[in-house]
């Protein structure tokens, strides 16, 4: 009888009913279900892993996957089937295409690549993630509301039979400057396929942390994507992007409070990490963005959230 418990009791834990390690810890009854902590994918913008250091789609996906990024939110037309075919090879994803519209009259609206773009997202659940240029007209004006409706219509209208979804990205000194123009404008556009992103770094630039709440709620229903970064809170008109965007455990903005709210929220979408000029070794400043990550989402697991 002694043995066969013995034996029993061997089954159990090879199969992790009483426990098993993970990363040099034991893990058992007491541990919160895996559906607790942060469930949004994570994944890095271009500016984050592009380098001469990895130059290629394949040097940038196996590195994200060594760190356990889930994938990649690049920029332009060029290169989408590739870094695609990269990016699964890996179990990654291209979660978002960064493509602007641009209103400048002596200019393209858009790439004239952007369609093949599209096409080659098709069934990949990529997202046309959509900044605007201000051109003639000032930030966050509601000027030219009309010619941006219009242009956002057209691509959506395309990314749609492809089954492709808009992303508007709400970028400071662009038309679309304010989480709140993003959804003013793609209420106007009036399509399924279109959303807004949250930018935290944007955000920071032009509004005060007392907002994020409110903020959060007025793009809830229509989030697509959220950005994070390491970021001050600071007071007054100064704001240098050096101080709003750095690795994830960098700052005295608190980007967990951030993620608890979203996730109050409902939100369980895509997260992109956010690391234009910020200094330093990619790989390096990468892997403390994602321990920081790992540690926000164990401290809401522990909270229960």
């Amino acid at each position: 009888m002694k043995i066969a418990t013995t034996w029993l009791v061997a089954i159990l834990f090879s199969f992790g009913v009483l426990g098993l390690t993970f990363e040099g810890r034991a893990v058992g009854a007491d541990d919160p279900p895996p559906s607790k902590g942060l469930v949004n994918p994570f994944f890095v913008l271009g500016n984050g892993v592009q380098c001469a250091k990895y130059p290629t789609p394949k040097s940038q996906a196996a590195v994200l996957a060594e760190l356990g990024y889930n994938g990649i939110g690049p920029s332009g037309c060029n290169g989408v089937p590739e870094m695609i075919r990269a990016m699964e090879a890996n179990g990654l994803k291209v979660f978002a295409q960064y493509i602007g519209v641009n209103l400048d009259p002596k200019k393209p609206k858009y790439d004239p690549k952007l369609k093949d773009a599209i096409k080659a997202m098709q069934g990949h659940g990529t997202f046309v993630w959509l900044y605007i240029l201000r051109g003639k007209y000032k930030p966050s004006s509601e000027e030219g509301d009309a010619e941006v409706v219009a242009i956002v219509r057209e691509i959506a209208d395309t990314a749609a039979q492809s089954g492709v979804r808009v992303a508007l990205y709400p970028h400071a000194g662009f038309y679309v400057a304010r989480v709140e123009d993003a959804v003013r404008v793609a209420k106007k556009v009036d399509r399924k396929n279109v959303g807004v992103t949250f930018n935290l770094c944007h955000w920071l630039k032009l509004d005060e942390p007392k907002t994020m709440k409110r903020l959060m709620e007025l793009a809830r229903p229509h989030l697509f994507l959220v950005t994070i970064n390491g970021a001050d809170a600071i007071e007054g008109t100064d704001r240098p992007w050096g101080r709003l965007i750095q690795t994830l455990d960098r700052g005295s903005f608190d980007v967990y409070n951030f993620l608890k709210t979203l996730k109050q929220l409902g939100y369980t979408g895509p997260v992109g990490l956010q690391c234009y000029a910020v200094a330093g070794d990619k790989y390096e400043n990468l892997k403390r963005s994602m321990a920081a990550w790992r540690e926000f989402s164990a401290r809401l697991a522990a909270e229960g959230k």
